[in-house]
């Protein structure tokens, strides 16, 4: 009968216990949720961060269900076990992805977790009491999901538990009849329990609640965590054996560290409500410069780099009709400075002449050959169907220059390649492939025949003799309307604008990422001559805040200035190249260079095509810029000059000022450039 009643007591014990846990988990929650309300108050300098690294710790409260007798296969005690609790350890290290908008998140702990529990004692047939031991750990792999139901510390979370054996020892003791005192005791048992599943598969749900420990006026922030888990017997079978099962409540604290980005001061949702109460906007400058333009003209003797490619249209080997083909008695009228006249079909709509010029590289080839009788070429066609098919667009060409300027045929020589000698596409690629490949399915024409290469340089891979043309120049850069956002990089994510006219029409640009934007005057007044505009820079901050900051401005359509001559030349570059290519040192310093009156001012701005993160490919034009302005600067100085002016713009892929469209492979080529404008002192 004692012994009876002390099964009893223990079996009170241990429903004790567990109603003790769960009864721990609900109040736990509760309490966190009552902790919000003064924490929520607080005012942040800083935002909080998104990600968060760090470690948890906590207590493994574990409750065995189920039976198991069969330890071993060298080892069955003489009675089965039923009921077992315990307290194991649990660590791991943690990162967490919060997103401070929304709540919510993604959880990760990997860490090691202890199961350790001992059995209640049994009575074994022999009277003698027998006690169980087992401990069992696991390196366990936790994902969650996260939320944050009321936009506070407090929050839920729940996912899979995915648990890999590591320790699986048990310890079995045989007492003494309590009848025979005096009898020798058995030694114990220990060892490993046998049939242990290496993997398990299950779940837990929980709470825990983020209390701050660092000054919100820092960027590096310091969270303490206390938390409650609660994992179901649900895929914790340890065995595949016999009916053992665990429940498991862990009751622990995590420290996470993580940087926020600073953002403007909010009142305090305790603080008294003040009418008109003064909002701290990020430290930004906003300011709107917009030339005097006066309606008179300017021409510009422009000098246009002349690669040696011709691009086929992918599935043809037929020079595409975008470039301008001659028949045979047009050829007596075709002159290099008159290409106005040959205009092809189609042209994208942004600087004409300068496509014009491109599209009729074959006539100026052929014009060139037949001026210069001792001229040769080779005509190298990649394709990525193959050589022959390389060779098929190179015959093309060959029988344009042969048919139409009468080239004799052994002055041009034929090959096939399945691609370029400098290839667009590298290997290992996974973005924008379509228009790369577009790139690489060309004629690339060779020569070392002098009388048609760039000045000072020979070999397969050089540029034509470049083209100069006199016309009336576009609005150049100096003629646009800037916008200066100082400070808008550390404030915002991005920043646009709205343009308000006098006649109540608006206008949106943008959103931008850096720190100042031109406009050509034209893409906001259209065909007004001048109007008076409201302007508004509407910012997001980092923490989708909205920030607006006015200004107004006069603009004036931007015409030419009269009796005056600009000249403008082009350095154009590979693919994802920014240093200047070799060729291009010797010209700017022996040709341009001696261009550049006395007082001048240099306008150097970069661009790119469309391939490629907008990003960097704002930083890669600027790069090519400033690669220029170097190469003039030393040259400059190379003969005793300093009295001209420099001015460096780096454009990116902005469609709004790139010199042409990207809609083709050559206008993509032509757009990785950089212009100089040379401006007279006047």
């Amino acid at each position: 009968m004692q012994v009876n009643s002390n099964k009893n007591r223990a079996s009170r014990t241990e429903w004790t216990a567990f109603d003790w846990a769960i009864k721990s988990l609900i109040m736990s929650v509760l309490l966190l949720n009552a902790l919000q309300s003064p924490l929520q108050a607080q005012e942040a300098a800083y935002s909080k961060p998104s990600f968060w690294f760090g470690a948890a710790g906590a207590a493994n409260f574990n409750f065995y269900r189920g039976s198991t007798q069969q330890l071993n296969a060298d080892f069955t005690a003489p009675v089965s076990f039923k009921k077992g609790n315990g307290v194991g350890l649990f660590v791991a290290p943690l990162i967490e992805f919060v997103n401070p908008n929304t709540g919510l998140g993604v959880m990760l702990q990997v860490g090691y977790d202890n199961r350790h529990s001992e059995f209640k004692q049994e009575l074994t047939p022999c009277n003698c009491p027998a006690d169980l031991a087992t401990k069992l750990s696991y390196i366990t792999v936790e994902p969650s999901l996260r939320v944050a139901p009321f936009h506070s510390g407090f929050y839920l979370f729940g996912g899979p538990r995915m648990a890999f054996n590591i320790e699986k020892a048990f310890t079995y003791k045989l007492g003494i009849n309590p009848a025979f005192p005096n009898q020798e005791a058995t030694p114990d048992v220990k060892g490993d329990l046998s049939d242990i599943k290496a993997t398990l598969i299950s779940m837990q749900i929980g709470a825990g609640f983020d209390i701050p420990l660092s000054s919100p006026n820092q960027p590096m922030q310091t969270v303490f965590a206390p938390f409650v888990s609660f994992q179901p017997y649900f895929g914790q079978s340890p065995r595949s054996i016999e009916t053992w099962n665990i429940t498991t409540l862990r009751v622990g604290a995590a420290l996470k560290f993580g940087h926020g980005q600073k953002v403007e001061a909010t009142p305090s949702a305790n603080a008294p409500m003040v009418e008109n109460a003064i909002t701290i906007v990020p430290e930004v400058q906003f300011y709107v410069t917009s030339p005097r333009n006066i309606p008179v003209e300017r021409r510009v003797r422009e000098t246009f780099p002349l690669r040696n490619y011709v691009f086929f249209n992918l599935g043809s080997t037929e020079i595409p009709n975008r470039y301008v083909l001659l028949d045979r008695d047009q050829v007596k009228d075709f002159k290099e400075n008159q290409l106005e006249v040959f205009a092809p079909k189609k042209l994208s709509g942004r600087s004409d002449r300068s496509m014009t010029v491109y599209y009729n590289v074959l006539n100026i080839l052929g014009d060139r050959m037949g001026k210069n009788p001792g001229t040769s070429i080779v005509l190298v066609g990649s394709s990525e169907k193959g050589p022959e098919d390389g060779r098929a667009m190179a015959m093309s060409i060959q029988n344009y220059l042969v048919n139409i300027f009468r080239i004799n045929e052994s002055r041009i020589s034929i090959e096939g390649r399945n691609k370029p000698n400098i290839p667009s596409e590298q290997p290992g690629g996974t973005r924008e492939l379509e228009l790369l490949r577009e790139g690489d399915r060309r004629v690339s024409i060779e020569s070392t025949s002098p009388e048609l290469l760039m000045e000072f340089q020979t070999g397969p891979e050089v540029f034509f003799k470049p083209v100069e043309v006199i016309g009336v120049q576009e609005a150049p850069f100096e003629s646009y309307v800037s916008f200066y956002v100082k400070g808008a990089k550390e404030a915002f994510s991005s920043w646009s604008l709205q343009i308000l006219d006098d006649k109540g029409k608006m206008q949106s640009f943008g959103p931008y990422t850096q720190e100042n934007v031109s406009l050509p005057g034209k893409a906001i007044l259209g065909t007004r001559p001048s109007g008076h505009y409201a302007i508004t820079m509407i910012g997001k901050t980092w923490t989708g805040k909205t920030v607006k900051k006015e200004t107004s401005v006069d603009m004036a359509l931007w015409t030419p200035p009269q009796n005056e001559e600009g000249m403008r030349f082009s350095v154009i570059y590979e693919f994802n190249e920014s240093k200047a290519i070799a060729i291009y040192e010797k010209y700017l310093t022996e040709v341009v260079i001696p261009k550049i009156p006395q007082g001048g001012t240099v306008i150097v701005h970069g661009h790119t095509d469309i391939i490629g993160d907008e990003a960097y490919n704002q930083k890669l034009s600027l790069a090519r810029a400033n690669d220029v302005k170097a190469i003039l600067e030393n040259g400059l100085k190379k003969v005793g000059r300093s009295d001209v002016k420099f001015e460096v713009i780096g454009s990116g892929e902005d469609q709004t000022v790139s010199p042409f469209e990207n809609n083709y492979p050559e206008e993509r080529f032509y757009n990785r450039t950089v212009i100089i404008d040379i401006i007279p002192h006047n």
